[in-house]
């Protein structure tokens, strides 16, 4: 099979050097560039120390529209930060061969002829999709948890959330609230009920299930730990465990990253992979699940390369068969 040659505009960051670690060694990707304003001319694996020995790539920093009018360019990501996908896309004319997967927030709304790149929502659209914008990290790992509700008419009720996510999910800029001194041994909240990814969560929930108006009542956490996310959610269940498991296990199925554990689950199963695991527990009439996801991997890069797979017709797990550093 031929190789897909892919660009990545923004590749210093963690999503493009996660990026570019799983798509130099993805069986069918070839790295046409690995663009970066503030890394020009340096080695990849300078900044993504984690790769040297597995490629000699050097950021380009010359003209970005002379990258992008390659003429074996067949897709790139769009790995800078949020806004700035609409920026780009509105400062550089892309052919229209080229397709596109945003890694922003920009184009969740699935506007601009973007589609949501959720897989295991809207599977077949992807495959036909020129543009898909990548979920959130925490939008995945909740919607994961909860759309065989949604897809059964079983939200009935509000949706509780409390979920907690490692120091990479607020990206590689240092802050206040990243640094070693404060993150280490620490626990702390931040945007309760006001979290920015509930937006594509109730949109993706109303995909599913027309009418959907109940409140999710989301509580994010940030972890003392680098990366992952658990996302636990409750809401009211008539059904038996049993009958939640099945409801489970038929949606996903046909889905090669999520899987169901009747046992007990943590992260370091899905740390530096693609998967998502989920838990389920019934107590007095409310369906505990217990959603977790590497919130680099799944929650970002991953899934940006599942989504290429499968606008390319590729197979769905190509380059994403990872394991996990579960001990």
């Amino acid at each position: 099979m031929q190789n897909i040659n892919i660009g990545i505009i923004g590749a210093a960051g963690y999503t493009g050097g996660e990026l570019l670690r799983i798509v130099i060694n993805h069986p069918h990707l070839k790295v046409a560039f690995a663009h970066s304003k503030s890394q020009v001319g340096k080695p990849v694996y300078s900044t993504h120390t984690d790769l040297l020995g597995d490629t000699d790539l050097v950021f380009s920093g010359e003209d970005i529209q002379k990258l992008l009018n390659q003429e074996d360019l067949q897709a790139i990501f769009l790995c800078s930060g949020h806004g700035e996908s609409k920026k780009f896309l509105t400062e550089y004319s892309l052919p229209e061969t080229v397709k596109v997967i945003d890694l922003s927030t920009d184009f969740r709304d699935e506007s601009n002829g973007f589609t949501y790149g959720l897989p295991e929502l809207q599977k077949e659209k992807i495959k036909q999709a020129t543009k898909i914008a990548n979920p959130g990290c925490f939008a995945t790992s909740i919607e994961l948890a909860i759309l065989p509700l949604a897809k059964a008419g079983l939200l009935k009720e509000d949706v509780h959330v409390s979920a907690v996510t490692g120091s990479t999910g607020a990206g590689q800029a240092l802050s206040a609230t990243t640094h070693f001194s404060w993150r280490n041994n620490n626990l702390s909240i931040y945007k309760a009920f006001t979290h920015q990814h509930l937006t594509e969560i109730k949109m993706s929930l109303r995909k599913l299930q027309a009418g959907f108006e109940k409140a999710v009542h989301f509580v994010p956490y940030r972890g003392d730990f680098t990366r992952g996310i658990m996302a636990n959610v409750y809401t009211p269940f008539s059904g038996t465990l049993e009958e939640a498991n099945e409801l489970y296990k038929s949606y996903y199925s046909e889905h090669p990253f999520t899987h169901i554990s009747e046992a007990p689950i943590d992260l370091k199963q899905v740390v530096n992979t693609n998967k998502c695991l989920i838990h389920l527990e019934v107590h007095d009439g409310q369906l505990l699940i217990s959603s977790i996801i590497d919130n680099l991997t799944k929650g970002a890069s991953g899934q940006a390369v599942q989504n290429l797979n499968l606008a390319f017709g590729l197979p769905e797990d190509a380059g994403l068969r990872l394991k996990a550093p579960s001990f």
